[in-house]
């Protein structure tokens, strides 16, 4: 299991924050979220570490999220 740092948490953290701002209310669901998360931390741990990687990964998969638990 790869170890992250406690600023690139940070990171992580803040790229879903603003990731989930651009999806439409009614769609921001929990499961949402936690799909973007879980893309936000395949991307991390394949060493992509800088905010905008992090995402951008999220932000590609809106759509998909948001079809696939909607």
């Amino acid at each position: 299991m790869p170890q992250f740092t406690p600023q690139l948490i940070r990171d992580m953290r803040k790229a879903l924050e603003d990731v989930m701002t651009r999806i439409p209310r009614e769609y921001a669901t929990a499961a949402v979220k936690v799909y973007l998360a879980e893309c936000i931390l395949r991307t991390a741990a394949k060493g992509h570490t800088n905010y905008n990687e992090l995402f951008t990964a999220a932000a590609d998969q809106i759509q998909t999220a948001i079809s696939l638990f909607t």
